[in-house]
């Protein structure tokens, strides 16, 4: 998908928010930092709060793209935090 290693892979198309966040960061939860996450989201409110959500908890956003017209792919490193 991306050149990142991603240690896990997560779909959260079919969830609205604020569901999509508390899955995304969930996952991230059962992670160790550095490693990395792939999220598939929808356009709209889940790629406008995911992303900035999980930068205010501390991960890092290491890119954002489009799979189709309004799928994304998000790859997140997870940060030191909890």
């Amino acid at each position: 998908m991306a050149g990142n290693r991603a240690t896990k892979r997560l779909d959260i198309t079919g969830d609205c928010c604020p569901i999509t966040f508390v899955k995304t960061k969930l996952a991230l939860e059962e992670m160790q930092p550095g490693e990395i996450l792939e999220v598939l989201l929808k356009d709209g409110d889940p790629l406008a709060n995911v992303p900035r959500s999980l930068k205010d908890e501390g991960h890092r956003i290491l890119q954002v793209q489009q799979v189709n017209s309004d799928t994304y792919l998000l790859i997140v490193e997870r940060g030191k935090g909890e």
